[in-house]
């Protein structure tokens, strides 16, 4: 299972919400178990059938985050989250199901009483494999930036490896340095076998002040092992629709320091595959992620080698 901290995809990218629903809303009023007013489907108390994708599931909230279509006479197709009151139907529910599932709508809350696993969410729609899980990914925005050593770094040039992404700036008086210090500690558990597969990537928050030789000494100083590791920076324009695309939250105060959501992402591909918050990353989430994945990146490199006709 994937716990809520751990998002796949950018940014709230792979939520949708109907009409009578803002993206805070939705997540607040599910909270409390509530939904939309149940007028605009016109149902009242009951059981309804559904079926739709089941995006995440959060086993100490007891709640299902799902994907539906129209539920006749209750509400139209959104993304939303129910309570799951039952512990068996909860410890059977895992992302990328595509369910049937029977719906009660109490009058005060929503409730999966029960399902059946009809399908598997589609290659085409973003979803991966990630270990024994499905994730929803999301395209990873391209960059063309230049490295601590001046060199040109594109995501296209990092093809082939598993991307470990942050974002930092060298003048961040506590949690960039901590983040780092993070990083640092994962790159050095990385088994040796494995760390041609992995690159990670920091980009500067603040490419004005962070130029190249700012970077590397800042790598350094920290103890970054910079074979397979780009701290990365470019012009301020480019570099903070970036940062958007991204979805990073960055505000610049006024007395020079910069408030920034600390966020790792794991791309394969061409995919950010999942992200992270600086809580998580510290735990075996990240590394286990990772892990998982360069493996997986070995072994197509291992069949790639291989003769056409040699290729399982």
């Amino acid at each position: 299972m994937r716990k809520w901290r751990r998002q796949a995809g950018l940014s709230d990218a792979s939520y949708s919400s109907a009409p009578c629903f803002t993206l805070l809303s939705l997540v607040l009023l599910a909270g409390f178990g509530l939904g939309c007013d149940a007028g605009e489907g016109g149902g009242g108390p009951g059981v309804y059938s559904a079926r739709g994708t089941v995006e995440d599931v959060d086993q100490e909230g007891r709640q299902v985050l799902i994907d539906h279509g129209d539920v006749n006479g209750l509400m139209p197709a959104m993304t939303m989250n129910f309570v799951v009151p039952d512990d068996d139907v909860l410890a059977r529910l895992a992302t990328g199901q595509v369910i049937e599932f029977e719906l009660r709508f109490t009058g005060r809350s929503y409730e999966v009483e029960s399902f059946e696993v009809v399908g598997e969410a589609s290659h085409e729609a973003g979803w991966r494999r990630l270990g024994d899980a499905l994730v929803r990914t999301s395209p990873a925005p391209d960059f063309d930036l230049i490295d601590q050593a001046g060199r040109p770094v594109t995501l296209a040039s990092l093809a082939g490896k598993v991307l470990v992404v942050d974002f930092i700036y060298t003048e961040c008086s506590g949690p960039c340095p901590i983040q780092t210090s993070n990083q640092v500690m994962l790159q050095k558990r990385i088994p040796k076998e494995l760390s041609q597969y992995i690159q990670f990537v920091s980009i500067s928050l603040d490419p004005e002040v962070d130029r190249p030789e700012v970077l590397k000494a800042y790598g350094t100083s920290r103890g970054a092992e910079l074979s397979n590791w780009s701290f990365l920076t470019g012009e301020r324009g480019p570099v903070a629709a970036l940062v958007l695309k991204w979805g990073v939250g960055s505000v610049r105060k006024e007395d020079g320091t910069i408030d920034h959501t600390l966020l790792t992402f794991l791309v394969k591909d061409g995919r950010v595959m999942e992200r992270y918050s600086m809580q998580n990353a510290t735990d075996d989430s990240l590394f286990g992620d990772l892990v998982t994945l360069a493996e997986e990146r070995a072994r197509e490199a291992t069949q790639e080698e291989l003769p056409d006709g040699a290729r399982s």
